[in-house]
């Protein structure tokens, strides 16, 4: 398994997107579309306030029939937030993910956030790692078949000399 810190590198993007208590939804909603993300930390005087999900939008603000343009993002977001570092294993972020039901994790550093590992990039992460170990086993697999064939065609060929 990678780490935290492979992945992100692997990532295209590694900007993290947030947003401040005191924003609309609406507002913190538009961010996440312009730029196609699910998830932004919110910020409160300089630290980390929580988190705001789309998932957040669609249970706190569509269901509950509230005016996203009316309500302030600190009355959504998610104050527990959980979070992983760069030396943790995609595997830990996907048993947090799958034990604590999340969709994100922000990865701290040096008490700074350097970056989001969403469920969707360590799916993609682990198809990647599975296509590679496949590749290994194939070319392993083929490898032998070729080597025994040989030694195989090598024995027959010493067996019809010493037989003529």
């Amino acid at each position: 398994m990678a780490s935290v810190a492979q992945l992100l590198r692997s990532k295209a993007s590694q900007t993290v997107w947030s947003t401040q208590a005191s924003a609309s939804v609406y507002d913190a909603i538009a961010v996440m579309a312009h730029r196609k993300v699910g998830a932004l930390i919110v910020a409160h005087h300089g630290r980390i306030a929580g988190i705001v999900t789309e998932r957040d939008y669609a249970r706190k603000i569509v269901l509950m029939d509230r005016s996203s343009r009316h309500t302030p993002v600190r009355d959504i977001m998610s104050t527990t937030v959980r979070y992983v570092s760069p030396d943790q294993t995609t595997e830990e972020c996907m048993a947090l993910m799958t034990a604590d039901r999340i969709r994100y994790l922000p990865v701290i550093a040096a008490a700074q956030v350097i970056g989001m590992v969403s469920i969707g990039d360590l799916i993609q992460n682990l198809i990647v790692e599975q296509e590679q170990t496949i590749q290994q086993l194939e070319h392993y697999i083929h490898g032998n078949s070729l080597q025994a064939a040989q030694s195989g065609l090598q024995a027959r060929r010493a067996a019809s000399l010493t037989s003529q």
